[in-house]
């Protein structure tokens, strides 16, 4: 793809810019991170701009600029319906779920899901909580090495075994030393590049394929007429999306964690809004780049998974391609530590805190083994990188394990008094055993996990908690 003199290049900014990013870590570190809520929650105290950056940098990831405009370019505008799930979710996140989340977080110091799930339905919500999040994080930060690993394949041409040791001591370290502090500032500097590059690629495209005009009288002349209507798909697919894509936000401890560490209620409100706006428009731009780049550029005999690498090239010098090169480069990695934290937040704070004894020095060893857990979800996540082949199937088991476990009892642990103890831990459990028995047998009849373990589980956890009592909503 790139010549020895380009990848020599490549390489050598790559490498700066880890430097650069690893130097931030350290930086942070000496000056800001004193505490654990420090190292897991950015101190409670981030202001407006990179919160709605972190929010935006998080939310698109490399799996939405790359995997986004890869479907756009193969299936066309119908695939905005994945932007729409996401956006939808969002809404909903913001109209009923961020104030109450927020406040909980507030007045009990919360630090993952499992604080809440714990708080509301006692310790047998723990292991399910946890070992949903663990399986969901730890697969998707090792997709995250492989990112890393496959743009460095790409453009350094180092084998994909040392692309992804080389993505996993740089992600642990500046991690370790950096924390969520880190991460969130990081993220605002990822989020404009990611986004201004975006935006920037856009407005490139659209010119050089002659305008939408042409794009359309191409379509037109196809044998895909229907490419540019966003109604082009069909609803059960759109159904999936709404129940996996969508349904997932509401349990992702990631994004749980931001409302926490904003400053004050009205900041985390204030900047998801705007951020999930700016994702959507994000969003539907990288997938209308994929369908300009069959349609306008006329790139319909490259390999799709190369998409995002095609359009770059056919549009812009190789000075600009390595501009975009960073910005894909900005992007995995705004997602990956974000992952890597929320992974490593429910072993230290899930795990190890309930075992130690309250001491004036809590706090301080507290904030060691956050480190600590930073190291074992980074080993865990590269040996799934390294030696799992099925690592997306992984992750679409931890996802479907988070949604049919979590999200009902999680709802119903936040807005129904009548909820109890055991309807919750009930849901949690069955919810999450049929998930995983689901995906083992290969999703029988064609439905996906979540068809079949959230209704039980929102099932289970209304029925059961109208058969029992307790006083566990009195929180």
């Amino acid at each position: 793809m790139y010549d020895s003199q380009e990848r020599l290049i490549l390489g050598f900014l790559i490498v700066i810019y880890f430097f650069f990013l690893f130097g931030v870590s350290l930086y942070i570190n000496k000056k800001s991170i004193k505490t654990y809520d420090d190292f897991n929650v950015a101190g409670r105290s981030v202001s407006l701009f990179p919160l709605i950056l972190t929010f935006v940098g998080t939310a698109v990831g490399g799996a939405t600029l790359l995997g986004f405009m890869e479907n756009g370019f193969l299936f066309g505008m119908g695939q905005q319906w994945l932007n729409f799930s996401i956006f939808l979710a969002g809404v909903v996140m913001l109209a009923f779920f961020l104030k109450r989340i927020r406040a909980l977080g507030e007045k009990y110091e919360m630090v993952t899901i499992a604080d809440f799930t714990v708080l509301r339905f006692g310790e047998g919500a723990r292991i399910p909580t946890v070992a949903s999040t663990m399986v969901a994080y730890s697969a998707i930060t090792g997709l995250q090495f492989v990112a890393i690993a496959t743009i460095i394949n790409l453009t350094m041409g180092l084998n994909l075994t040392t692309g992804i040791l080389i993505s996993w001591a740089m992600l642990t370290l500046k991690t370790y030393f950096g924390g969520m502090k880190s991460v969130i500032w990081q993220d605002a500097f990822h989020g404009t590049i990611q986004t201004v590059g975006v935006f920037i690629l856009f407005v490139v495209v659209i010119i050089a394929s002659g305008g939408l005009e042409a794009v359309q009288l191409n379509v037109a002349a196809s044998d895909q007429p229907d490419f540019l209507n966003i109604m082009g798909i069909p609803p059960s697919e759109v159904f999936v999306y709404l129940l996996t894509i969508g349904a997932y936000q509401m349990v992702r401890q990631d994004l749980w964690q931001r409302f926490w560490a904003a400053g004050s209620a009205k900041t985390a409100r204030i900047g998801y809004w705007i951020a999930i706006i700016l994702g959507a428009v994000t969003a539907f731009m990288i997938i209308a780049i994929g369908v300009m780049a069959r349609f306008g550029l006329n790139l319909g005999d490259i390999d799709s998974n190369l998409t995002y690498y095609a359009v770059i090239g056919d549009v812009f010098s190789f000075p600009m391609v390595v501009v975009m090169i960073i910005a894909l480069f900005a992007t995995v990695i705004s997602t990956a530590d974000s992952f890597f934290m929320a992974g490593a937040s429910s072993i230290a704070n899930d795990i190890i805190r309930p075992k130690l004894k309250e001491t004036p020095d809590l706090d301080k060893r507290l904030l060691k083994y956050s480190r600590i857990s930073v190291i074992a979800v980074s080993i865990l996540s590269l040996l799934l990188a390294l030696y799992i082949p099925q690592l997306v199937n992984l992750f679409v088991t931890g996802a479907a394990m988070l949604v049919s476990s979590l999200l009902a009892p999680v709802i119903a642990g936040l807005f129904w008094k009548r909820a109890t103890r055991l309807g919750g831990t009930v849901a949690m459990w069955i919810g999450l055993i049929v998930a995983v028995i689901w995906q083992v047998l290969g999703h029988p009849y064609g439905l996906h996990p979540v068809f079949i373990g959230l209704p039980i589980s929102m099932l289970l956890v209304v029925f059961v908690s109208l058969a029992t009592s307790d006083t566990s909503s009195e929180i």
